[in-house]
This record gives structure tokens, C-alpha cells and sequence, in this order.
């Protein structure tokens, strides 16, 4: 297999250095999580995996107990009609997630007998799991030797051994090599890597004001040592969320999440007032599986 020129220069001592280093920040300064317990389950894993992408802990964290109080196996979630996955996934945003995780619930009841596989590629099977859900969920609860590569992995691994301030927009080849040539071999150590390298990511090497002198990596993270050179790349923008669609949406949603019967056509007119872009958004929820019309007029949370 082919390496980048920057894993390439890494020697058998550097890696083992690189290891050491965040294993042990990472001992002595990981949050204490539910989802990483010592009793934690796969499945749990694998809720706090779909909540987790592209939202905070501090909101996942009270969704995802309620969430495993009330659905604590996949066969608890699966004899739920979906809409109610997406009534309890309230206001965690992108919210077909929550119609994905029914749906691999199901199938994890039809196909996996109930339990949550460890193997790789049926995970990558489930509906609506991806390359880095399989890949995060084989390691975090199977403790097995996958490149685990999210946002905050690209930017520890570009800064800490590439020298660039920020990782490319999307993730490349490069980057996924880079990733797998950086694992350590034993599996369960690879496994902790993964999380540890995120966890660095998220607490310290942050994309705005990283807090470079808690860093274990300082004295030889190859941006600090090129002098912290900024950003060459197109610059990143954050999503407006005020009168989008993406609010549209989520409005419509709140007031079907808040009435355990169908709601009239007139009590989705009054939360907002363009009637052009609410019917957009209307017709594109419907579209998604994330709303049900009814013959009557009415609509719903989707029953089946």
C-alpha cells in the first residue's frame, strides 16, 4: 500500500513517539462519556455515532440517555413507528438521521437477530451507515484497526504531521492513507488511537484558537514548527441558519413533534408566513419520509 510523503518520514521511533504522547493525554484528560463506559453497548455506540455528526456533545449527550432509556436495544427501536424516532430526535437538527437509525435498527432485528454485528462490512451494510460510522463503531465498540477519520482527526493529522493550518475541504485519498498509515498495528491500541487522536481534536487542536500549549504535540507538530502558517485554502463559511430552509423545515417539524395527533394544514400555515418557501419545505420533509400527508389534509410524523 502507498503512504503520503508525510507518513513516509515518520520512522518506527517518531510513530511510537507520536502514540505515546496522545494515548497518554488522552488517559489523563478524555471526558468521561457514556458512550465510551466500560458498559457501554454497541448499540449505544452506534446511536452516539449518528448523533454526533456534524452536532456537539453538549446536545447529544441529554438526547442520547433519553434516547437509550427508551430504546436501550435496536429491537426496542425498530417496534417504534419511525415518526417517533424523529419525535424524540427533537432539535438535534438533520434530522434524517433519525429515520436512518430506525431503519438500521430494522434491519439489524431482521437481519442480525437483534445484535449489533462487529463485523465491517455488514455494518457498512445497514441502511444509512457510512464509511465512518462502520469504521467508528467496529473500533469504538468492537475494538478493532480502522482509520476513523473525521473533521477533527483531518486537522490534527494535517497540523500535527502534514504542517498545514487546516485539512482540504473534503476528505481526500491522501488524507484516508495518511490516516491508516498512522494507526498503530495492535488492534485495541489502534482502537484507543482513534478515539484519542478525535478526542485531541475536539478539546485542543480546535479549528478556531487551538490551544496549542496543552497540546501534547507541541515541541514537534509540524505546523507549530513551520511558525503556524495560515490558511492557503478557500475559506471556510459557516451555514446561515436564519430564514432558510433548514429553519423552515425544522419549524414545521417542532409543531408535529408537539401534537401526538395529525395536525391540520392551517397549524403548519401559522409558523411561518412565506407560503411559498413553507410549501417548499413542506413537500421536501414528505419527500424525505420525514412527514406524512394524510387523505384527509392532515399531516404526520411517518407511521410506517
Amino acid at each position: 500500500m502507498s503512504t503520503t510523503p508525510a507518513a513516509a518520514s515518520l520512522d518506527a521511533a517518531s510513530l511510537d513517539d507520536l502514540h505515546t504522547r496522545v494515548l497518554r493525554w488522552y488517559d489523563e484528560r478524555a471526558r468521561d462519556l457514556p458512550w465510551r463506559a466500560a458498559d457501554r453497548t454497541p448499540w449505544g455506540v452506534l446511536v452516539s455515532e449518528v448523533m454526533l455528526q456534524q452536532t456537539p456533545v453538549t446536545r447529544v449527550l441529554p438526547q442520547w440517555l433519553a434516547w437509550m432509556e427508551r430504546w436501550p436495544t435496536p429491537c426496542d427501536l425498530a417496534a417504534a413507528a419511525p415518526g417517533e424516532a424523529v419525535r424524540a430526535w427533537d432539535r438535534l437538527g438533520y434530522p434524517r438521521r433519525a429515520l436512518r437509525l430506525h431503519a438500521a435498527a430494522v434491519a439489524i432485528r431482521d437481519e442480525h437477530g437483534g445484535v449489533v454485528p462487529d463485523d465491517h462490512a455488514q455494518l457498512l451494510s445497514l441502511p444509512g451507515i457510512g464509511t465512518y460510522t462502520a469504521a467508528a463503531v467496529a473500533s469504538f465498540a468492537f475494538g478493532q484497526r480502522h482509520a476513523v477519520v473525521d473533521t477533527n482527526v483531518r486537522r490534527v493529522h494535517a497540523r500535527a504531521v502534514t504542517g498545514a493550518a487546516e485539512p482540504a475541504t473534503a476528505l481526500t485519498s491522501a488524507e484516508q492513507r495518511l490516516a491508516v498509515a498512522l494507526l498503530p498495528q495492535d488492534a485495541p491500541t489502534a482502537a484507543r488511537w482513534a478515539v484519542a487522536v478525535m478526542e485531541l481534536g475536539a478539546l485542543v487542536c480546535t479549528a478556531r484558537s487551538p490551544r496549542c500549549d496543552d497540546c501534547p504535540l507541541l515541541d514537534r507538530c509540524a505546523w507549530v514548527l513551520a511558525g503556524r502558517p495560515a490558511h492557503d485554502g478557500p475559506a471556510r463559511r459557516g451555514q446561515a441558519w436564519a430564514g432558510t430552509d433548514r429553519q423552515v423545515r425544522g419549524k414545521l417539524l417542532a409543531v408535529l413533534r408537539a401534537s401526538a395527533d395529525p395536525v391540520p394544514a392551517r397549524d403548519l400555515e401559522a409558523c411561518w408566513p412565506d407560503a411559498r418557501q413553507r410549501a417548499r419545505c413542506l413537500d421536501g420533509l414528505v419527500a424525505d419520509g420525514l412527514v406524512e400527508p394524510l387523505e384527509d389534509g392532515r399531516f404526520t410524523l411517518p407511521r410506517t
